[in-house]
């Protein structure tokens, strides 16, 4: 073999075994994340969630895990989760002793979160979590990824709640969002290390998008598709709920303002 021939073979080698370049943006490389899903009473619903959640992550090749936060179910959803947590260690079940509220369950989730990027949706199955990973690559430019549903199957007072809700938490704040409680969403960690949150109740979202965009963090936004509930029934008209809503916006709006 003669030298020139030789210096070729060595930067082949040398070549071979450099790391193999990770397609997605460096910030996500590698890729670590929390998935969490809020649930209250979700018995029929979360085993096949949490499992379809667990299959996407595992072909992403990530740094993952995955939380179930039980918000004081009165069925067998804290029991269900459990059992799953006891068979996979990348799952942890978290307890609240009574219902606490969806916006006490959203903080718990986000407490618990100990990867760079935290993603969560509802333990009832009515988004499909094969949407999140095209949004991952936004988070390079973005802080957090907020979604809209396309084609909301819910009826028609709730549809025309949430319209109105949207429209007036955007006025308030002066934020662009199309679907302020859309859940499907998807933040840098850090973010909830330099916010504080109080909110219990239906507000959260609000809280959330409200407090970081005051912060200066990014928000941009995608669409989901939003499936037929198949078991289990809504929370979330409760009439009552969504008036100390309404009450507790306009308190939150001055605590933000005073900071």
């Amino acid at each position: 073999m003669n030298q020139k021939s030789e210096v070729k073979n060595q930067k082949s080698e040398v070549r071979s075994q450099k790391p193999e370049v990770c397609p997605l943006p460096s910030v996500l490389c590698p890729l670590s994340i929390s998935v969490f899903f809020p649930c209250y009473n979700e018995q029929e619903n979360i085993a096949r969630t949490v499992q379809h959640a667990l299959a996407v992550l595992e072909k992403l090749d990530a740094d993952f895990e995955v939380i179930i936060v039980d918000d004081g179910s009165s069925d067998a959803t804290g029991r269900i989760a459990d059992d799953i947590a006891s068979r996979n260690s990348n799952v942890l079940a978290v307890h609240h002793p009574t219902n606490l509220g969806y916006g006490a369950a959203l903080q718990s989730g986000f407490k618990a979160a100990t990867k760079e990027l935290v993603f969560y949706t509802d333990g009832d199955g009515q988004f499909d979590i094969n949407e999140m990973p095209p949004l991952l690559p936004l988070m390079a430019q973005f802080d957090i990824v907020s979604c809209y549903r396309l084609n909301r199957q819910d009826n028609l007072l709730r549809k025309v709640n949430g319209f109105c809700w949207t429209k007036l938490v955007c006025l308030l704040f002066g934020l662009r969002v199309r679907d302020i409680d859309c859940a499907f969403k998807l933040y840098k960690r850090e973010i909830f290390d330099n916010i504080e949150l109080s909110s219990a109740g239906a507000l959260i979202d609000a809280e959330i998008l409200a407090r970081a965009a005051r912060k200066g963090y990014t928000i941009t936004q995608r669409p989901v598709h939003h499936y037929p509930r198949t078991a289990g029934a809504q929370t979330g008209a409760n009439l009552k709920v969504i008036l100390r809503a309404f009450k507790e916006l306009f308190k939150l709006r001055n605590r933000i303002r005073g900071t």
